[in-house]
């Protein structure tokens, strides 16, 4: 089993290419079926290695995510969401700016961010009119 990584950006992939061969790790890049590069490491990498090579990953990806949200035409198109659902048992998509999402999802999982959604829109729906320390009705 190999390890495969993503990459949108030609400079970002070389770097990871090159951080791997200087590491003494050999990979192979093939473009990506719909768009970008896929960097392949062979099996047999120890943890401590996985590890270093994960923790790059995410470094390289971060940067990649500001290289994103600076290009105005990336940026243009950019979405992120959450459903909620209310009450009555309807569902409805909440839209969050990028950036605050992936505030988010850097401190939340999928699952609490939906929770957070959730109650914030529950509360909107049912307004509460006096003391927050009292019961919200069932």
């Amino acid at each position: 089993m190999s390890f495969e990584y993503m990459f949108f950006d030609e400079a970002l992939r070389d770097r990871f290419v090159q951080f791997a061969s200087a590491r003494g790790v050999a990979s192979t890049v093939r473009p990506d079926v719909i768009t970008g590069f896929v960097v392949e490491l062979p099996d047999g990498l120890d943890d401590t290695e996985q590890d270093v090579f994960e923790a790059e990953y995410d470094a390289l990806m971060d940067e990649q995510m500001r290289l994103a949200e600076g290009d105005a035409e990336l940026v243009s198109h950019a979405v992120a969401g959450v459903t909620v659902t209310l009450s009555d048992g309807t569902t409805r998509a909440i839209r969050i700016p990028p950036p605050i999402a992936r505030r988010l999802f850097e401190h939340f999982t999928a699952e609490e961010v939906h929770e957070i959604a959730t109650a914030i829109a529950l509360s909107v729906e049912h307004p509460i009119d006096g003391p927050l320390c009292r019961k919200p009705p069932r």
